[in-house]
């Protein structure tokens, strides 16, 4: 009996695809019609058949899934997003951008948001479409951007003042309930199965610095580069409202200056601004008269959470619950946040930062070039005399950047570079990691600890003190160690 063609799709299962893909399209024609009715000339699909309609997936985060929906000439593009299990109430969501559209915040307005209507598999939100740019390194270097960049802070600055007056109103799904930033985070990274030495003592130094609370004001929770819509006029449109909640408004000022959220730019709030004209907008928009110092605290507690979620990110991966190469990458991140974090609380001494730099530049070019073919690293004996393993890692780096990546567009070309990515730091613990492990296993031994996670536990205990420069040296140089691997750049500054 002949099989099926080779990557053939099993029959009953495309069959079961089509039904889905037919009803998803029928759902939203349902939910879209409404809105193109009051919005299409009444002469115009009176009678006749139902107006073309174009739904294209876009990207989709961990907690929803979004598509864009092109209407006719005469309605404005839609955007639909279908809410994923355990997500925060779509109701909710609407109702905040409804009430921050009515004190002046450039939002999305909201169609509709609710409960499935059956056919799209989870809790919707559907609006208007902004036009925009959100990609944040196009914003911050294309020349067409220029002018926005001038004016841009100030308009973050604006922009938080009116969020912090929207009043929601009371309703059936209600805020979520969550504990503050601090005590949220810092619970999740106890549960992880990884430890974080240095995140674990953060946590302890930022617990015992807590500033005195604010007065509570509706908090956007994720304000930041990559969900704000930006045209070369300025700011356009503020997105992604999942994570809005009752709490400090020092939170939004601090986590929109996190170093991640500059993508490389060299203003400290969002990679074009200062901080001193970011508090300056936020009061002269009616918001509270904060100062830089108090802001000091939120923006290490942003790059705390950043770590933790970083954290969590690699985890998902690690489980199983979603196989993702991106995932994995992400989770690489978190010595990043905990170096920005040790320069915080104690800087490196400048003896000790040209040592980390020199080292750093050593690490970059162990993995630059790839052109050229690296030597082997096994010795005596080696099973494979060449190529060895960092030789055809150092081919599969090659054939991703220089081959397949140029072929590729949109989302599959950035997983390349991702892959790529991957694969360098690969090469480069290959080279660096057997020496240093066993100078980390000193550097433990010398604090009466086995391993990492014992580490972690006598500073989430107390039985450690973060304070104690013996445990800060050491908690640093392993960070520095993981960062030579995972992205040495990083540790060189600006121009260096």
């Amino acid at each position: 009996m002949a099989g099926d063609p080779v990557g053939a799709e099993n029959p009953k299962a495309a069959a079961a695809k089509a039904v889905a893909a037919n009803d998803f399209e029928a759902a939203v024609r349902s939910l879209v019609a409404p809105f193109l009715a009051s919005s299409e000339p009444s002469s115009e699909h009176g009678t006749g058949p139902a107006p073309p309609l174009e739904v294209a997936r876009l990207s989709g985060g961990a907690s929803r899934r979004t598509w864009t929906i092109r209407t006719p000439a005469t309605s404005p593009d839609l955007i639909l997003q279908v809410a994923r299990g355990g997500a925060t109430p779509m109701e909710w969501q609407a109702r905040v951008m409804s009430a921050a559209r009515r004190v002046g915040v450039r939002v999305p307005e909201v169609i509709s948001a609710g409960p499935d209507p059956g056919g799209l598999g989870g809790d919707h939100l559907l609006t208007v479409r902004v036009e925009g740019e959100s990609i944040p390194r196009r914003i911050l270097r294309d020349p067409a951007f220029a002018a926005a960049r001038r004016t841009l802070t100030g308009e973050l600055g604006e922009a938080l003042a009116r969020i912090h007056t929207v009043d929601p109103g009371a309703g059936p799904d209600g805020a979520p309930d969550r504990p503050d930033e601090l005590t949220f985070y810092t619970d999740i990274l106890a549960g992880l199965p990884t430890p974080y030495p240095a995140l674990e003592l953060v946590a302890v130094r930022l617990a015992r610095t807590r500033p005195d609370p604010a007065p509570a004001t509706l908090v956007h929770g994720d304000f930041r580069m990559g969900n704000l819509l930006v045209t070369p006029e300025g700011l356009a449109g503020v997105l992604d409202w999942e994570l809005a909640h009752p709490g400090d408004p020092r939170e939004d000022l601090g986590w929109l200056c996190v170093r991640a959220w500059r993508f490389g730019g060299e203003g400290r709030v969002a990679g074009v601004g200062s901080r001193s004209e970011l508090l300056a907008a936020y009061h002269a928009a009616g918001g509270a008269a904060f100062t830089e110092d108090e802001l000091d605290w939120w923006e290490a507690l942003g790059t705390f959470r950043w770590g933790v979620i970083c954290a969590v990110q690699g985890s998902r991966h690690l489980s199983g619950s979603e196989r993702s190469h991106e995932l994995a990458a992400v989770g690489r991140r978190v010595c990043e946040n905990e170096w920005d974090l040790l320069e915080t609380i104690a800087p490196a001494e400048p003896s000790e930062m040209v040592e980390i730099v020199d080292r750093a530049r050593r690490a970059v070019e162990l993995t630059t070039g790839p052109d050229r073919v690296p030597p082997a690293v096994d010795g005596a004996g080696a099973l494979h005399s060449g190529p060895d393993a960092r030789q055809l890692l150092h081919a599969v780096r090659h054939w991703l950047a220089e081959d397949l990546g140029p072929e590729l567009e949109g989302r599959s070309r950035f997983h390349a570079r991702v892959a790529a990515n991957i694969v360098a730091q690969v090469e480069r613990e290959l080279v660096l990691g057997p020496s240093r492990s066993g100078v980390r296993a000193e550097r433990l031994a010398d604090l009466g600890v086995a391993d990492g996670a014992e580490l972690a536990r006598v500073l989430r205990d107390g039985t450690l003190d973060p304070d104690d420069p013996a445990v800060l040296t050491a908690v640093r140089a392993d960070v520095v160690d993981r960062l030579l691997v995972a992205n040495p750049r990083y540790l060189i500054p600006r121009g260096g």
